[in-house]
C-alpha cells in the first residue's frame, strides 16, 4: 500500500488502522481506528484489502471474520478524522480507472468512489473463503456496505443500523444492497427516515443471522465460523457463488450501477447548487437533524469525498 505525504499527519499515516490475526482456521480482520467508531478512509480500505488477499492466499485459513475494535462496529465513511485521506493516492486495486487526485469535479468523485466504494465491497463479496462479520454498537452508511458484503452477520442486542443519507440529497450508499438484504419496504422506510434500526429488527427482516448478547457476540462467531470451517473448502466456495451468482440474476449487480449514477448526479446536484457535494452537511450536523447513529463529529456514517 502506498500513501502519498501530505496533509495527513505522520503518525496517522503509522496507524495500523486494521489487524489481522489468526485463530485455528479462522483469520480475523479488525478495524483498528475505536477513537474514531472506526470511521473508513482510504487507508482503512486498501488495509482491508490486503487483509482480505492474504486471508484468501493462506491454505491454512477457511473462514474470515471482520470485526470492529472498540464500541462500534464502524460509524461509516470518514469526513473528519485527523486521518482523511481523500487527496491522497494509493496503488489502484478494485477498478481499472485513473487516479481521483488532481482531477476536478465529478471526474474526481466518480473516480475515487468508483475504487474504494462499488468497486471494493464488489471485489471483497466474491472472496472465495466465507465471512462473517462481527458487528456491535454503531453499523452505519459505510459500515452497512462492510457488513453486507459479507455472507453472514452476527450482531450484539445492542447493535443498531442506518443508511441517514438522504439528508445529504442522496440515495443511498454507494454499495447499494438495500432492497436485496432488507426488502423493497423498509428499504424505502430506511431511507425515507434515516431512521437507526435494531439488532431485533435486522433479524426480523433476515439482514443478520443472529443476535446475541455483546458477551457472547465473539463467543458465537467464532463458533459458527469452526463448524464452517469443517465443510470442504471448495465446496463452500462454490456455494458461496452459486448464492452470489443467483442475486446477480435478481439484479443486484445491475441494480447497484444504475444507483451509483444516481448517487453522482446527487453529489453533482448537491455541488451546483450549494456549498459542496455533501449538501454542506457533516457528522455533527447529521447527527443534529437526528441521523447520526451514534457517529461522533470525527467520525460520519457518510464519506470524505463529496
Amino acid at each position: 500500500m502506498t500513501v502519498q505525504p501530505g496533509t495527513v499527519p505522520a503518525e496517522v499515516l503509522e496507524e495500523e488502522v486494521v489487524r489481522y490475526a489468526t485463530r485455528g482456521q479462522t483469520a480475523v480482520i479488525t478495524l483498528n481506528r475505536p477513537r474514531y467508531r472506526n470511521a473508513q478512509n482510504s487507508a482503512v480500505t486498501y488495509a482491508l484489502d490486503a487483509a482480505f488477499l492474504r486471508a484468501v492466499s493462506d491454505d491454512e485459513v477457511a473462514v474470515i471474520v471482520l470485526a470492529g475494535e472498540g464500541e462500534h462496529f464502524c460509524a461509516g465513511h470518514d469526513i473528519g478524522t485527523p486521518g482523511r485521506d481523500i487527496d491522497k493516492s494509493f496503488d489502484r486495486k478494485a477498478v481499472i480507472w485513473w487516479d481521483h487526485v488532481n482531477k476536478e469535479g465529478a471526474d474526481s468523485r466518480y473516480a475515487r468512489e468508483m475504487e474504494v466504494y462499488l468497486g471494493m465491497c464488489r471485489r471483497w463479496r466474491e472472496l472465495p473463503k466465507p465471512t462473517i462479520a462481527m458487528v456491535q454498537g454503531a453499523c452505519i452508511a459505510g459500515g452497512l456496505m462492510l457488513a453486507w458484503v459479507c455472507d453472514l452477520i452476527i450482531a450484539s442486542d445492542d447493535a443498531f443500523f442506518a443508511d441517514p443519507v438522504v439528508r445529504m440529497g442522496i440515495p443511498g450508499v454507494e454499495y447499494f444492497a438495500h432492497p436485496w438484504v432488507l426488502g423493497p419496504r423498509f428499504a424505502k422506510e430506511m431511507l425515507f427516515t434515516g431512521d437507526r434500526f435494531t439488532a431485533a429488527r435486522a433479524y426480523e427482516l433476515g439482514m443478520v443471522s443472529r443476535v446475541v448478547p455483546r458477551a457472547e457476540l465473539a463467543a458465537t462467531a467464532f463458533a459458527l465460523a469452526d463448524k464452517i470451517a469443517a465443510m470442504p473448502r471448495f465446496g463452500l466456495a462454490l456455494a458461496k457463488r452459486a448464492v452470489n451468482q443467483c442475486e446477480d440474476q435478481m439484479g443486484l449487480r445491475n441494480g447497484m450501477d444504475s444507483v451509483f449514477g444516481l448517487h453522482h448526479v446527487a453529489h453533482a446536484h448537491n455541488a451546483e447548487t450549494g456549498a459542496d457535494s455533501l449538501a454542506g452537511m457533516d457528522a455533527r450536523s447529521m447527527k443534529a437533524a437526528g441521523g447520526s447513529g451514534g457517529s461522533s463529529p470525527r467520525a460520519s456514517m457518510k464519506k470524505a469525498s463529496g
